[in-house]
C-alpha cells in the first residue's frame, strides 16, 4: 500500500529539483560558462571589486591567473 505513495513523491522530488538544476545551467550560459558570483558581506563584495580591477575588462567573473597580471 504505502508503494502508492512512491511515484508522488518522486514526481514532487523531480518538479522541486527542475528550478533549482535550471537556474545553474542558465548562470553558466549567460556569464560565459562561471556561475554568477553574490556578495552578501562587504568582505565578498570588496574581493569582487578587486577581482573587477585584477580582469582588465571590468568583469567579476573574467579571471587572470598571477603570472598574467602586469
Amino acid at each position: 500500500m504505502w508503494l502508492e505513495i512512491l511515484s508522488g513523491l518522486a514526481a514532487t522530488g523531480f518538479c522541486l529539483l527542475i528550478p533549482g538544476v535550471a537556474t545553474t545551467y542558465i548562470n553558466k550560459f549567460t556569464n560565459g560558462g562561471k556561475e554568477k558570483r553574490v556578495a552578501h558581506y562587504i568582505q565578498q563584495w570588496q574581493l569582487m571589486e578587486r577581482d573587477r580591477c585584477i580582469s582588465g575588462v571590468h568583469c567579476s567573473y573574467v579571471s587572470k591567473s598571477l603570472e598574467n597580471i602586469d
